[in-house]
């Protein structure tokens, strides 16, 4: 029903919507192939899955951000070299958005490229990474240093993975995609806001909020795949997320960071004049409801000032923030993180954080 392609200079990809993993996996899978899978959904869905581990080679992974690091990939890529692994096999992500980056850059580097498909098991990852091609690795304690642009072949979504996550992680996933509502307009933010209560019970609704958030985010990438010019946008919220993330040791899970990051950028384009106070309200209202539970009131500012300037938006040393000039225009600024910024932080921090 929603079926579709994207469009991309590697090489173009389908997306397919599907109801069955044990019979997708049965007409996908190839001699060769090799599976990477979350420890977590080969426990949770082991009937669907646990006959093709027995016939084919797999490594299983804990999706921790320490995982997905540029020093936990060399045993993985031993492992493969080890055991056969070919330029002509095939590597098969079966996981979240950690599994999606630790198999994509895998995929991207060993033998200079090798296919790969994706079956995205978390709503952050059906919703907003499973598409656009980045891959992404950390780097000692900041986040998504390394990586490129290297998009799987097929990407195979069962909307039914989403029945076996909490309620946190649903909020971390609508957190996530909630950016592309505001950044494509003032009518898809309210369609957002008005079924974001009913998403969390109502898988239909949810299904059509993932179909939209990737439809979205399709018209920036096929035009600016390689995140140069148009797509920054899409990093709306994330500079502040990132570096909430890095600052409570991924405590707060990275949808909802990224709606922490979303209401600083939006308090810091009031304070700019870029946008009226009651379009900051407007969206807050949604964000705290996604964000319950959860405080960065006690972030050391001045860490978070230091991994804000680790930013691959920067442009030298100024930050290259992503902020907001009304829904359907965010943009991108270049800023001085000087004092006024500092203050601007200070005075959110101080009074704007519970």
């Amino acid at each position: 029903m929603f079926d579709f392609k994207v469009k991309s200079i590697v090489h173009d990809y389908q997306v397919q919507f599907i109801d069955d993993t044990k019979e997708s996996l049965q007409q996908e899978l190839k001699e060769g192939d090799f599976i990477i899978i979350d420890e977590t959904v080969k426990n949770l869905y082991s009937a669907e899955i646990d006959e093709f581990l027995d016939d084919y080679q797999y490594i299983v992974i804990q999706a921790t951000e320490n995982q997905k690091s540029y020093q936990e990939l060399i045993p993985i890529i031993q492992h493969l070299i080890d055991h056969g692994f070919r330029k002509n096999h095939r590597l098969i992500g079966i996981g979240g958005g950690i599994t999606q980056d630790i198999t994509a850059f895998t995929s991207s580097i060993l033998y200079r490229g090798v296919d790969w498909l994706f079956y995205p098991t978390t709503l952050l990852a059906q919703g907003d990474s499973c598409i656009g091609s980045k891959t992404s690795i950390n780097f000692g304690i900041f986040k998504n240093q390394i990586g490129g642009f290297y998009p799987p072949n097929k990407i195979l979504i069962n909307p039914s993975f989403i029945n076996t996550l909490t309620n946190a992680e649903l909020k971390s996933g609508l957190g996530e995609m909630c950016h592309y509502f505001i950044v494509s307009g003032k009518e898809d933010f309210e369609r957002f806001k008005n079924e974001y209560g009913s998403a969390l019970t109502d898988k239909k609704i949810l299904a059509g909020i993932i179909a939209r958030s990737l439809e979205i985010k399709k018209s920036y990438i096929e035009i600016d795949e390689f995140d140069r010019n148009v797509r920054q946008v899409f990093n709306y919220g994330h500079s502040f997320g990132h570096a909430i993330e890095s600052m409570t040791n991924y405590s707060i899970p990275h949808g909802i960071a990224v709606s922490f990051g979303m209401d600083i950028s939006n308090f810091i384009s009031v304070k700019l004049g870029f946008i009226p106070i009651e379009i900051r309200t407007e969206i807050r209202e949604l964000l705290e409801k996604i964000w319950s539970g959860y405080t960065i009131r006690n972030i050391p500012l001045d860490q978070l000032q230091q991994a804000l300037s680790k930013d691959k938006k920067n442009v030298g040393q100024r930050l290259g923030l992503i902020l907001n000039n009304g829904y359907g225009r965010i943009f991108k600024k270049i800023m001085n993180a000087d004092e006024n910024f500092v203050t601007m932080l200070e005075d959110y921090f101080m009074n704007e954080t519970k």
